[in-house]
């Protein structure tokens, strides 16, 4: 099986880069395949001989997206719509990366696929429009909704927990935030399973892969210390004493049921994923 894949530095596309079990995987930097340039980025799909597309690159910077939500809507929104439409056109599985953020974080249940999307920040807006734009486009595919993304590579909460873990020994984190923290290899794995099962002619369509159990961020910056031999102390603070630019969504917790039913996949484990994290960074 050859899958083209957008993205090759992020955490989700780096992980794919090393999945080379059984499919061979062509992965695309930035520097050949620009999402700035959605027409740029569906010619490229147009020319490949390849059994399904994943789109694994996005604008990720959450609060910078506040100043530059014009710019993050082409790459979020634009980009993936046309890339689509490609796929589409090719009549390929084309998948595609989405977020937790296209829902308000609102009560304390977990957000099933079919839940009224309200998002707080031009993060969540551009990434919703990606989501509308694909499933315009009309073809085969499928929106993997994913949250709290951490691994080895890139910038991510685990890695600024233990970079300040070196000159603090005591912390306070947003503990009103909750959510799934999700391993980057874990949603590599789902993508790919996704993708060969579509191949095969499985239906798509909009599913949640999360982390289990819910965790808040102070909760999951104890499990970090405490796994990796730190003394560090973790104060909870409420959102409000950490303001940011961009609002974050309080309840991040997804209901990933609809992913196991459709393709036999389950919820990874964080704390297993964060194991295999720490063991990487030594």
């Amino acid at each position: 099986m050859k899958v083209l894949v957008f993205g090759q530095s992020g955490q989700v596309a780096h992980e794919l880069a090393a999945k080379g079990e059984g499919v061979s995987i062509l992965s695309l930097p930035r520097s050949e395949a620009d999402l700035s340039n959605p027409a740029a980025c569906a010619a490229i799909i147009s020319d490949m001989d390849v059994d399904a597309v994943i789109n694994a690159a996005a604008y990720t910077a959450v609060d910078k997206a506040e100043e530059e939500e014009t710019l993050a809507t082409v790459i979020n929104g634009d980009a993936p719509g046309a890339m689509a439409r490609a796929a589409a056109d090719r009549g390929i599985p084309f998948l595609h990366v989405s977020t937790d953020y296209v829902f308000d974080g609102s009560g304390d249940a977990p957000w099933c696929e079919g839940d009224p999307v309200a998002p707080l920040n031009a993060y969540g807006r551009s990434k919703l429009a990606g989501e509308e734009a694909v499933r315009a486009a009309g073809g085969h595919h499928a929106i993997l909704r994913t949250s709290w993304v951490f691994s080895a590579h890139g910038a991510n909460f685990v890695k600024t927990m233990l970079r300040l873990s070196e000159t603090r020994d005591a912390l306070g984190v947003v503990s009103d935030q909750v959510g799934g923290p999700t391993p980057a290899d874990t949603i590599a794995t789902a993508l790919l399973g996704m993708a060969r099962q579509m191949a095969d002619g499985q239906a798509g369509g909009t599913y949640h892969f999360g982390g289990q159990p819910p965790v808040s961020w102070a909760g999951f910056a104890r499990e970090i210390f405490e796994r990796a031999g730190r003394q560090v102390t973790v104060s909870d603070i409420p959102t409000s004493d950490y303001p940011t630019p961009a609002q974050r969504p309080l309840n991040s917790r997804l209901d990933c049921g609809a992913l196991q039913r459709d393709f036999g996949i389950e919820a990874p484990d964080w704390r297993a994923g964060l194991d295999r994290v720490l063991r990487a960074l030594g």
